[in-house]
């Protein structure tokens, strides 16, 4: 595709976005930014949430992951199932009773505003990293494919990106977002299917043997029982998936915001439950089409490796302009349908959880304050992408996102589980200090997992590799259960009598 071609989709698609976000956004208040008023249809928020979920991470890192890992990443969503019923039957419940608009306030009832505090600045810094993570993935593909050819540079790309996304969502944010995600979802999954027929029928497959095909091949093996040490375990990826859904959706402000503007907790269930069900179909697909573009590749020989391989497919094999096409549209969706909730809730939790808006502000005030955190996220939002630049060189991004999260969402869940499943009370005070350590006790083991390895296997990364699988037990997603568990412990040992 011409690089005109790509300017005009894009200003087409952004086109509609601000059309949506200025229909959504007539008589918008804070109540309609935060909360939508509480009128989203439960099918619209579940079908916008499957690209919220996805991301830009999800429609590139997952098919390029599939030639190191196989279909080892569905025994992480089979996990996802486990996590999503407790958030319908144990998170939504309390929420709704609760009528929380910041899901960081159950912290302050239950444990003191030192917890509350602590638990809205965990996920502050994991969603700008998660976001930004999400964003550098896909800026980074259209700066490949489009701007680096009209000279733009990398820096510009994510000014402009962010800049877009603000101006679509700074007035009613939520309800704006509950209607584009929607958009963004359909365009996403049009994407992947054109996608799936482009290379199939290159490929010789016919859509009544797709399915037999893809079962058949060496690449979609999809459990891994043999190994306990391995990071593709069964059991360890299985349990992992069940509480990064957790966190990384019942104890996120974003995800928890789409849910909280369905009308009532029976519409908030219909809608975590249904969103399941697709969403794990929808990751079976990605895998797929991962396995097709990996064979395409091999047969065709295209070097392109992992994060590089669907784009560099899409956008310049013979395949056609149909499939570059959809996969613009696609990638455009997947960025964008994660990245403005992210601002928005991060915005939502700064104006809330931090500066308190609703006791300290007047209504007009508020307002105002919170234009100005919008502002400043977007800002710190373009500074993190720029640096990842300069920082993630090799591996999926998908791998880092998750390693990652185990990091800063495991605070989370040690003071979410001690709320819920026990009635200690803690040393409001000391919170901060336990959720810190556990987070640096965590880092440490990663690290010295490693680095056992790395002087057990004659202090070569490359052996560590090979070696490390068969040999020694690998720490992979679940960081996030361990650190959970220390924080969760340090918590117990601060408890009040």
């Amino acid at each position: 595709m011409q690089p005109l071609h790509i300017l005009l989709l894009i200003a087409a698609y952004f086109g509609v976005l601000l059309l949506i976000s200025y229909f959504t956004g007539k008589n918008a208040n804070n109540d309609t930014f935060f909360k939508a008023n509480r009128q989203s249809p439960w099918y619209v928020v579940a079908f916008g949430m499957i690209g919220a979920s996805l991301s830009g991470v999800t429609f590139i890192s997952v098919p390029g992951w599939v030639k190191d890992s196989q279909f080892s990443y569905m025994q992480v969503v089979l996990g996802y199932i486990i996590g999503y019923i407790v958030i319908g039957t144990i998170l939504l419940p309390l929420y709704y009773k609760l009528n929380l608009t910041s899901i960081y306030t159950y912290l302050e009832k239950r444990f003191g505003t030192y917890s509350y505090k602590t638990g809205a600045s965990f996920f502050i810094l994991s969603r700008v990293i998660g976001a930004s993570f999400r964003l550098f993935l896909v800026a980074n593909v259209l700066q490949t494919i489009l701007f680096d050819a009209l000279g733009v540079p990398f820096w510009v790309t994510v000014i402009i990106t962010i800049l877009l996304i603000w101006l679509y969502t700074f007035k009613s944010g939520i309800k704006t977002i509950v209607w584009t995600d929607t958009l963004q979802t359909l365009f996403m999954l049009i994407a992947v299917g054109v996608a799936v027929y482009y290379v199939a029928a290159d490929l010789g497959i016919t859509a009544s043997n797709l399915f037999g095909y893809v079962l058949d091949s060496d690449l979609s093996k999809m459990f891994f029982f043999d190994d306990i040490k391995s990071v593709n375990s069964f059991w360890k990826q299985f349990f992992s998936g069940a509480f990064f859904a957790i966190v990384m959706t019942g104890l996120d402000q974003d995800m928890m915001q789409k849910n909280l503007t369905c009308r009532n907790l029976k519409d908030a269930q219909k809608n975590i439950f249904s969103f399941t069900i697709v969403l794990t179909i929808v990751n079976f697909i990605f895998l797929s089409l991962g396995l097709l573009l990996t064979i395409y590749a091999s047969q065709h020989g295209i070097d392109a490796q992992k994060d590089q391989l669907f784009p560099a497919i899409a956008t310049q094999s013979d395949l056609g302009y149909g499939i570059a096409i959809f996969f613009i549209l696609g990638l455009i969706a997947a960025a964008y349908s994660s990245a403005d909730s992210a601002l928005t809730s991060l915005t939502t939790s700064f104006s809330i959880d931090i500066l308190d808006i609703e006791k300290k502000y007047t209504p007009g005030d508020q307002e105002k304050v919170r234009k100005k955190i919008h502002v400043l996220f977007s800002i710190i939002l373009v500074i993190v992408i720029i640096a990842f630049k300069y920082i993630i060189q090799d591996e999926s991004v998908i791998m880092k996102l998750f390693k990652f999260a185990g990091f800063t969402y495991g605070p989370l869940l040690g003071l979410y589980a001690l709320g819920l499943f026990t009635k200690f009370k803690v040393k409001d005070k000391l919170v901060p200090i336990i959720s810190m350590t556990s987070v640096i006790l965590s880092i440490l083991i990663n690290l010295a997992s490693q680095l056992y390895v790395y002087f057990s296997t004659e202090n070569s990364w490359s052996t560590s590799e090979k070696i490390a699988s068969e040999l020694y037990y690998q720490i992979g997603f679940e960081i996030l259960i361990i650190n959970g568990l220390l924080t969760f412990l340090g918590l117990i040992l601060i408890r009040r009598k």
